[in-house]
């Protein structure tokens, strides 16, 4: 329970953004999606300013850009949705080459696109530099609720364990000549599913028992992140800080 857990997104290092504390970079993330969710759509220089803050953040996380770019593969939904909305939205039509496209549904297609892409570059600045038990420890340091804090820190636990398990599980089916291939085999998955389900419950209980006998009373240890000095307050400010004025400035204009 105490061992480190890694996780796919994390890229180890030694950057400024690596050592802020994450209940820091949890408010920088949150101050500057609000930003840009708050943004006109039609504010395209502003949307250019913001990609540019994210981007420099994201080198002075000292990430590879390669192994960050792989992970924006999430955004792909929004981007498909975002190429559709001119083609299916109403409004005033204009040409744009052999096409003939919605005004309101290029402008909205736009900032979903650009919400969409800035929000998942700034959530992957943070899955990059922050470990998932710092995020968690950052969590209960912001003072959510501990019962959903304790839910996240057990989900960032076992979840590697579970889909471990489903990984055997698969491999156990195949060795055994079977293929998902048609309707046919959904029974089947059904029963892998129910299979799973139930020794994660019972797992789950088990694991419940060992920490009853450790003296568990129904909250875990309080951990304590590193104290945030003034400095790192500065840094962790500086990115919803600029997209904060670049706001006012779209908006005072």
């Amino acid at each position: 329970m105490g061992a480190g857990h890694g996780h796919h997104l994390h890229f180890h290092g030694h950057s400024p953004v690596h050592h802020l504390p994450a209940h820091l970079k949890l408010l920088a993330l949150v101050g500057f999606v609000l930003t840009v969710v708050l943004t006109p759509r039609t504010a395209f220089a502003a949307y250019a300013v913001y990609l540019l803050l994210v981007l420099v953040a994201q080198r002075a996380s000292r990430v590879p850009f390669g192994y960050f770019a792989k992970r924006m593969v999430v955004e792909v939904p929004f981007v498909l949705f975002a190429l559709l909305m001119p083609f299916v939205a109403t409004g005033p039509r204009v040409d744009v080459g052999p096409l003939r496209l919605s005004e309101h549904g290029l402008v909205g297609g736009f900032a979903l696109l650009a919400k969409g892409t800035l929000g998942v570059m700034a959530s992957l600045v943070l899955a990059t530099t922050t470990e998932p038990r710092h995020v968690v420890a950052g969590l209960e340091r912001l003072r959510l609720p501990g019962q959903l804090v304790q839910i996240m820190g057990f989900m960032v636990r076992y979840l590697e364990v579970v889909t471990g398990e489903l990984s055997r599980m698969k491999v156990a089916r195949e060795s055994r000549g079977f293929r998902a291939t048609s309707v046919r085999a959904w029974p089947v998955l059904a029963t892998t599913a129910g299979a799973l389900f139930i020794r994660s419950y019972e797992r789950g209980e088990r694991v419940h028992l060992a920490m009853l006998s450790r003296g568990y009373t129904g909250s875990l240890p309080v951990t304590h992140p590193a104290t945030a000095t003034p400095a790192q307050w500065r840094v962790a400010g500086m990115l919803p800080a600029a997209a904060l004025a670049t706001l006012l400035v779209v908006v005072t204009r």
